[in-house]
């Protein structure tokens, strides 16, 4: 291992001890944010207060090494949580509620992508200031059991796959490392959101909603794709740029700098994630990926309301493009600083160590072990 990702080998005595203490900070600032807010007006006074914990939640992920760790912390607490409580500053977003969260449900909905089950909650349905789900949009049907297992099927078909590993290019193993991803998130976080509807009332918000079958780059980054983080974006970058840009430009164009904000912002998120990560000095390349897509979503939307549905490119046509888009530009830029992170072989070797604690009750080094699929 180059001695530049020494960084990353870690002891997993040690860090779960450190993700211990990484979450117990985390989740007394916002139960501080929470009872504090009974005492301070939303505005800027409020905002003020929170400032401290939005640094502690930047910092936090940085006691971390473990990709899983690191990863998923970085995610929840710095981008979710920070932006989700910069809204609550306001009394805006999915912690405002009238009247005020529980303080354990204002936690989880804070740190955890979840939204309160409708079951948990029927009688927000009939009060007017009631909470909605963070993009304002309607409730996806439920997915059903062949979904998941046809995607469990993908699951396994891929761990064959890693066998032959060294015989692919290391950008198709990220593509697969990818799928992978994506497979694993959308089962886990479906068994997830069953348990915690089944104990405690909660529902997880969507991750994904098919993105293969989007038709557009707008149906995939608006509709499809990361959904917690579009219904984040939506409130804390679109509309207050679409507010301003509405001042001053037409009503044609006003949205443009909005989606270009929400692209750029989104990027730079994902700059800060990956360095989380790797610890890796930024190249810059995952935000130009997102300033690429910015431009080409804004020139989508131009498109579209320039020729007003008198011409439309068949769902076959404009959805392979637009997938094809999204693959070609991950592997000239998103594709190249995860790779240099080592990310795939990393996580691999974690899984490994913690299997090993999990079967024979050691604790194991991720450096101590080796990967059988990379």
């Amino acid at each position: 291992m180059d001695s530049s990702m020494e960084i990353h080998v870690t002891d997993i005595h040690g860090e779960t001890l450190n993700m211990i203490f990484v979450w117990s900070v985390a989740l007394a600032s916002i139960l501080f944010c929470n009872k504090i807010s009974t005492l301070i007006a939303p505005g800027t006074a409020r905002l003020c207060v929170f400032l401290p914990v939005f640094g502690i939640f930047f910092y936090l992920p940085l006691l971390l090494t473990s990709v899983h760790f690191a990863g998923t912390t970085s995610f929840f607490i710095s981008w979710l949580a920070n932006f989700k409580l910069l809204l609550f500053a306001f009394d805006k977003g999915p912690l405002f509620s009238n009247p005020p969260l529980p303080w354990y449900q204002f936690i989880l909905s804070a740190c955890v992508p979840i939204k309160i089950s409708e079951n948990a909650n029927k009688s927000e349905d009939s009060r007017p200031n009631g909470r909605r789900s963070e993009a304002g949009s309607p409730k996806k049907a439920i997915k059903s059991p062949v979904n998941y297992s046809v995607k469990f099927m993908v699951f396994v078909l891929l761990l064959n796959l890693y066998n032959y590993a060294d015989n692919f290019n290391p950008l198709i193993k990220m593509a697969l490392f990818c799928v992978h991803i994506y497979v694993v998130l959308d089962v886990g976080l479906a068994v997830v959101a069953y348990l915690a509807r089944a104990i405690v009332g909660f529902e997880l918000e969507p991750q994904f909603d098919e993105p293969y079958l989007a038709t557009s780059l707008q149906d995939f980054w608006g509709k499809r794709w990361n959904l917690m983080v579009t219904g984040v974006l939506h409130p804390t970058v679109y509309l207050p740029v679409r507010s301003l840009s509405g001042r001053y430009l037409s009503k044609k164009v006003a949205p443009l700098p909005a989606v270009m904000a929400s692209f750029i912002v989104s990027g730079l998120m994902h700059e800060l994630i990956f360095y989380y990560l790797g610890r890796l000095k930024p190249t810059w390349e995952v935000t130009w990926f997102f300033v690429l897509h910015g431009a080409l979503v804004g020139l989508e939307v131009l498109v579209k309301r320039e020729v007003n549905g008198r011409f439309r490119l068949p769902a076959v046509v404009s959805g392979p493009l637009a997938l094809g888009l999204v693959v070609a530009t991950s592997f000239w830029l998103f594709f190249p600083p995860f790779l240099r992170c080592e990310t795939e072989l990393r996580s691999c070797k974690e899984f490994v160590a913690f299997m090993d604690l999990f079967v024979h009750g050691r604790f194991v080094g991720a450096n101590d072990v080796s990967c059988p699929y990379f």
